[in-house]
Order: C-alpha cells, then sequence, then structure tokens
C-alpha cells in the first residue's frame, strides 16, 4: 500500500522497456521503469511533475513539454511515496504483478522523469531524504546506487554541487547528458544555446564530485547520419573536460517516440551504426555501452 495514499500501488499494466509511463504507480513523484540500460526496475524520481525543463531535447518523450523549472517539492510526500513503494516492492506482490521474470530486481534508484531534477530548490535535501530510505531498506549502494541523469547545466551552482557530492559520497552516480559537441549541434538538439566549452566545465566539476557517466543519445536527423564532423565535435568536448576522469559513454539511440514537434525530422541509428561511433570513443581510452 502507499502510504500516503491508502490504496494500492500500481495499475495492472506490466512494465517493458518501451513503456515509462511516469503515472504507473499512481503517485506524484515516484514512479518504476523497467530499464534497458540499468538492466531491471529502475525507481525514477520525479521532481518536475509539472513537465518543465530548462532544455528541450528534440527527441524527449514527455508529453506538454514546457519551459521552465521544478515546481515546489512537498518533501514529506516524495517520503510518504517512496517509503510505501519500498515497501511493497521488497516486501509485497508488486514485482510478480508488473515485472517479467528474470528482470525482478532492483537496480537504481534514479531522479530523472519530466525535467531537470537539479532544476528543484530542495535537490540536495531529496537527495539526502532518497538516500536515508535506501538505506532504511537495507538496500546495498552497490547493488542499488541513486543515480542522478541531468543535463549538468545548473552545475555551477552551489547547491547542485551539493547534492552531487552528496551522491558522491554515498555510493551514487551521474548520468550527464551529452549529445553534441558544437554549439550549433546543442541548440538543434537540444533546443539551447551554450558553447561546448562551458558544457566541459560542468562536466568536469560534476566528474570531481561523483562518479559520472556521460549520457549520450545519436539518431539520424531528416534520415542524415551524424556527420564525421559531428563527431569529432562530441569526442573533442568529452576530452576538454578530461576523459580520464570518466566513468564511460552510455550511448544509446532512440527506443519509444519523441513528443516533441521535431519528431518527424528523428529516425533511429542501427546498432551497426551507434558500434562503429562507440569505436571511435573507445579509440580515445573512453568505455562505452551501447544500448540501441
Amino acid at each position: 500500500m502507499n502510504s500516503s495514499q491508502g490504496r494500492p500501488l500500481g495499475a495492472s499494466a506490466p512494465l517493458t522497456v518501451r513503456n515509462h509511463d511516469r503515472d504507473l504507480a499512481g503517485l506524484t513523484y515516484v514512479y518504476p521503469v523497467l530499464s534497458r540500460r540499468a538492466g531491471g526496475v529502475s525507481i525514477g524520481i520525479n521532481l518536475n511533475p509539472n513537465n518543465a525543463c530548462n532544455w528541450h531535447c528534440a527527441y524527449c518523450q514527455v508529453p506538454e513539454l514546457v519551459r521552465g523549472k521544478a515546481p515546489e517539492i512537498d518533501l514529506a510526500r516524495l517520503e510518504g511515496e517512496l517509503r510505501g513503494f519500498l515497501a511493497d516492492l521488497i516486501h509485497g506482490s508488486w514485482m510478480a504483478r508488473h515485472v517479467p521474470e528474470g528482470a525482478r530486481v532492483i537496480r537504481d534508484i534514479a531522479f530523472s522523469g519530466n525535467g531537470e531534477a537539479t532544476s528543484a530548490a530542495v535537490f540536495p535535501e531529496a537527495v539526502a531524504l532518497v538516500l536515508r530510505l535506501r538505506d532504511e531498506f537495507g538496500l546495498s549502494p552497490l547493488a542499488v546506487p541513486v543515480r542522478l541523469i541531468t543535463n549538468g547545466s545548473l552545475l555551477a551552482q552551489a547547491r547542485v554541487q551539493e547534492g552531487v557530492r552528496r551522491l558522491g559520497d554515498a555510493g551514487g552516480e551521474v548520468w550527464f547528458k551529452v549529445d553534441g559537441g558544437s554549439a550549433e549541434a546543442i541548440e538543434r538538439i537540444n533546443g539551447v544555446r551554450l558553447e561546448p566549452a562551458a558544457v566541459a566545465r560542468n562536466l568536469a566539476r560534476c566528474a570531481a564530485l561523483c562518479p559520472t557517466w556521460v549520457q549520450t543519445c545519436m539518431f539520424r536527423w531528416d534520415g542524415a547520419l551524424p556527420s564525421s564532423a559531428d563527431i569529432d565535435a562530441w569526442l573533442a568536448l568529452l576530452e576538454a573536460a578530461g576523459t580520464e576522469r570518466l566513468r564511460g559513454v552510455l550511448l544509446y539511440g532512440v527506443a519509444r517516440p519523441s513528443m516533441q514537434p521535431e519528431a518527424p525530422r528523428i529516425s533511429t541509428l542501427t546498432v551497426d551504426e551507434l558500434e562503429a561511433i562507440a569505436g571511435r570513443a573507445r579509440k580515445k581510452g573512453l568505455t562505452v555501452r551501447v544500448s540501441p
């Protein structure tokens, strides 16, 4: 049961890697997904239930995405939802009812959701709360790390650095979005005008505070592959941040349809095409995991 709402957790639909419905558990801040990259159940923490983000990524699956930041967060509600959901996952029947056999394992707790989590004013407090509940339920930091999935644009702010530092101290990690290496590519893909040097500085800050993976989505744009110059610029940005500081790259394709106006311009890369890009990154000494 959800201790804050007093009703059963979850609908009847099974989890799949293509169904990341934030409403599946019927909660405001907590939602489960079957993560193809994490390889099991990921407990999502959505600090942007208002569908607001400071970026507008062309491939984003959030419907009715708006520009903005996270709303005021009810930390007591977040705690009640997460406590109730963890209890049902660990001690109840939620896994048996919703998760395919072979995937009934909690892989992580991830700050992700419908916008940029670090835009929440209480981001460091939310991190501390999640870490406390993870430990209270006896979940090992090695088996169930707490992750932050972020565009990294707010890493210069002290409160964001504090939250990331807390993650690092507790065995967590960051998945830091870098989809393009030139200002033009970043603007086209992520809907913001940023200089690559600024992204590299924030990536280096992040990696100094917490183990950090670069998360990169690549796809065809108007039917065209990412150009060799695009890949060169992306790799140059990672080198500017310091490849030796990074855990590696999570390179993935478009598994679910974009809900943005740019959706008709986006199409998937083949496994071989993604692996070819990964091969270039590996030549720079980077560990790369590919998820088509």
